[in-house]
């Protein structure tokens, strides 16, 4: 254990009230990188959860060892981190919650609960039939730790999991299918959850093409970035009735007041909350606590995703 005292940022009150207390020889300052560095150097910068990426500049000139996000998703942050920084995301934070807000999408996209709602705020009684999600086919496009996290509840749901990601491989668990087999696969699947991080190559990956591939009837879930689904292409698709969606990122986002999606009875929206529950606070507390008590032995920090 080295006995020079690391230097911590933490971005506010809230986070550093639930670090706790830190081994001796750790300083921590509060600070949401939302105007010049306190101090040119940190051990360990941990930035705020919403806003993060536009306030990577005022790292510039800050010598830091650890820049520590608060989301599992990075786009945009290789263009905004100033050259000379290594970047680690909240792998392990959001996983869970997200897994659960996307069951929860599809179960209630499955089984008419926006229906029940509405009918119950008229004050009627409107009984109806609507599909399981017992026995349907799931296809999952990206297969990282939210992937994996929402294929262990799926399965718990009687349901056949088809698992897609960039690079085709297998596991222990059979095959993960390629990008390249997206055109073959997409007509077999009753849902379609996208889960994909957002780059060049998934940027409007979600096209018209790709929901023409869809089967009538079928559900598309997004919990990944807007971006990834074109939103030209995911109206008219909904709005001919012949596909439903479950979204909670959109593109714009905020979603404008009045946007025609929030119009459409076989649209389900929720505001960008996968992993804002109550276990985020925690979790990430426990994380940044791992990643100091690593500095403090001299073992590399975990979740690293790319130096600057």
């Amino acid at each position: 254990m080295s006995s020079e005292t690391l230097l911590i940022s933490l971005p506010d009150a809230t986070l550093h009230e639930a670090v706790g207390e830190l081994p001796d020889g750790v300083e921590v300052i509060e600070w949401a990188l939302d105007g010049p560095a306190p101090r040119p150097f940190f051990d360990l910068v941990v930035t705020p959860y919403m806003g993060a990426t536009e306030r990577l500049a005022h790292l510039a000139g800050v010598d830091a060892r650890l820049v520590q996000s608060q989301s599992i998703g990075f786009d945009g942050v290789d263009r905004a981190l100033p050259a000379g920084h290594v970047f680690a995301n909240a792998a392990s934070v959001h996983e869970t919650s997200t897994a659960e807000l996307t069951l929860a999408l599809i179960l209630a996209s499955q089984r008419g609960i926006p229906d029940f709602v509405r009918a119950a705020a008229d004050g009627v009684w409107a009984p109806a039939p609507h599909p399981s999600l017992a026995d349907r086919t799931v296809l999952l496009l990206g297969y990282g730790g939210v992937g994996r996290a929402i294929e262990s509840r799926l399965l718990a749901f009687e349901t056949t999991v088809i698992r897609v990601a960039r690079t085709a491989r297998t596991d222990e668990h059979g095959s993960i299918h390629g990008f390249e087999s997206l055109p073959a696969l997409l007509p077999e699947a009753d849902i379609v959850v996208i889960g994909v991080p957002l780059t060049a190559e998934t940027t409007d990956l979600v096209d018209d093409a790709f929901l023409g591939r869809m089967k009538d009837g079928s559900l598309l879930v997004n919990i990944a970035r807007g971006p990834v689904a074109n939103t030209e292409a995911l109206l008219a698709h909904a709005s001919s009735g012949r596909i439903r969606l479950a979204l909670d990122v959109t593109e714009p986002e905020p979603l404008p007041a009045g946007h025609a999606l929030f119009a459409l009875p076989n649209v389900l929206i929720s505001p960008h909350v996968g992993g804002a529950s109550s276990a985020m606070l925690p979790r990430m507390a426990s994380l940044v606590r791992r990643q100091i008590e690593r500095m403090l032995r001299g073992e590399p920090p975990l979740n690293v995703v790319f130096t600057s």
